[in-house]
């Protein structure tokens, strides 16, 4: 419906009461529709505000979710199949994701020890985590400790995806694997194998972070004696 101009001159042309009180029901049902609907000012459309779709946004959670892997790149045993071995616990998958995910905040190309135990911190819920925070290593502490052993990376550089695993890093799962393996335990490889298999890494960054922040194999003893706890957390 195209809006409608009034003058002085087509208000003087209403001269019967009749014309008048039609006058008065018009006005009052374009206020009203002007009132309850959004107009164009230049064309008198009905403008529509749609509201956000619930459904979209649960899609786009359910897609960043499906992103973290299941499992956690390990090298082939000679002797031992795929199956046969011990699969990780949901926390030490978060903590490796949370680790590749702080690998590309700090634009780093590879995921290090050093993200492998931010990854740790950054998930926060494990016997690992806790003990670390208990001795005073935290998150921000320990990345100060990685920026200043190996620098920033160029501002204008992104990391991959899934930034690749150096060689120490690989070394410290393939290890948590080993140790699994040795104990003859069922279960899952929990975040604790993964803290200690990094410690093993004697030459790593994060080996020498954790060093520098204090911790030491009185520390790695008492990493130990809370495995029980541990895999009873990574079932709950």
């Amino acid at each position: 419906m195209a809006a409608h101009t009034l003058t002085s001159s087509s208000l003087s042309s209403i001269s019967s009461s009749s014309e008048l009180r039609k006058f008065n029901s018009y006005a009052t049902f374009l206020q009203s529709f002007k009132s309850s609907n959004l107009l164009s000012s230049f064309i008198g459309n009905q403008l529509t505000i749609r509201q956000p779709n619930p459904n979209f946004v649960v899609l786009k959670r359910q897609s960043t979710n499906m992103t973290v892997s299941f499992s956690l790149p390990t090298s082939k045993r000679e002797g031992v199949s795929a199956e046969k071995l011990p699969k990780w616990s949901a926390r030490a998958i978060k903590s490796f994701a949370m680790g590749e995910l702080e690998a590309r905040k700090l634009k780093y190309p590879n995921t290090g020890t050093e993200a492998l135990l931010m990854g740790i911190l950054v998930e926060g819920t494990s016997q690992a985590a806790k003990i670390l925070r208990a001795n005073g290593i935290t998150l921000f502490k320990v990345r100060d400790e990685i920026v200043d052993l190996l620098g920033k990376s160029d501002m204008y550089y992104f990391s991959p995806e899934h930034p690749p695993l150096t060689e120490p890093a690989q070394k410290a799962l393939d290890w948590a694997i080993d140790q699994k393996l040795k104990s003859g335990e069922d279960g899952e490889v929990t975040v604790s194998y993964l803290l200690l298999g990094i410690w093993e890494q004697k030459e790593s960054a994060a080996h020498q972070i954790m060093v520098a922040l204090g911790f030491n194999d009185v520390k790695v003893k008492e990493l130990w004696k809370s495995m029980d706890k541990d895999i009873v957390c990574s079932h709950k």
